[in-house]
């Protein structure tokens, strides 16, 4: 059977997407246990927050590679791309939040890390 291009790429992109933000989700129960019961201070949330989302975009982004066997930056950067868009997209309509350039830093930030994981998934062995 002969897939089209378009879903030979579709189905690992959506695998990288639900990688990414299960780890996103057991990442924030993680920090939010670390603050509960520890001396963390609240301050240190943005930077582990930021630690977070990389972790999360690259290795989303590897498991979009593997999965797709072939051309694992572009899945793996789609997967990055489509994440920190996702978020902005949550951000925006649930939270009220502005368009920053920063944000569009972001999204660069995270198609870079994400292609990187997908060079790196897609030379995995399955």
């Amino acid at each position: 059977m002969v897939h089209s291009e378009k879903h030979r790429l579709g189905l690992p992109i959506v695998r990288g997407l639900i990688w990414a933000f299960g780890l996103m989700a057991a990442g924030a129960l993680i920090l939010s246990l670390i603050l509960a019961f520890s001396g963390q201070k609240e301050s240190s949330l943005p930077t582990a927050a930021v630690v977070i989302h990389l972790i999360a975009a690259i290795l989303g982004g590897g498991a979009a590679g593997k999965h797709s066997g072939s051309k694992g930056w572009y899945a793996g950067g789609a997967t990055g791309l489509l994440y920190a868009l996702l978020l902005y997209l949550i951000g925006f309509l649930g939270f009220d939040r502005g368009f920053h350039m920063s944000a569009l830093a972001a999204v660069a930030v995270a198609f870079a890390v994400g292609a990187v994981g997908g060079m790196v998934g897609v030379n995995l062995k399955k």
